[in-house]
């Protein structure tokens, strides 16, 4: 996870793969960063939903994965729409990820990401189902 928040367009993430054949993550962008390399695409999609930041932190992922042993790497991520939030029970009153919390609320799209063969990394649609 840690690795993941070095991305630049990446506030927050959280790496799912207990008892799992291989790991993915939900990941939450820098809103103000994303906004200004669409400002400068003239891009006007949500962020979440541009397929312009979906590429770049697409390679993003595999630029951290390259560092890290295979059994440490991403094979599929999703973006979430919205950050995690202290009123939705995902954060602690520290700001720590309630992974239970997260896990709970986004297990349909964490289980579409396990649904679909590995194969290479595939960023998944962004809407929250």
């Amino acid at each position: 996870e840690e690795a993941l928040k070095t991305i630049p367009l990446v506030a927050d993430a959280v790496v799912i793969g207990d008892a799992r054949k291989y790991l993915v993550a939900l990941l939450v962008l820098d809103a103000g960063r994303c906004a200004a390399v669409q400002a400068q695409r003239d891009d006007r999609a949500p962020a979440h939903e541009s397929a312009a930041i979906r590429a770049l932190v697409e390679a993003e992922v595999a630029r951290v994965n390259a560092r890290l042993a295979r059994v440490e790497q991403i094979k599929r991520f999703h973006v979430l729409p919205r950050p995690f939030s202290l009123e939705e029970g995902e954060l602690t009153p520290t700001l720590k990820v309630r992974r239970k919390v997260v896990g709970e609320k986004f297990a349909a799209i964490i289980e579409k990401l396990y649904a679909d063969r590995p194969g290479e990394m595939q960023p998944e649609a962004s809407h929250v189902g």
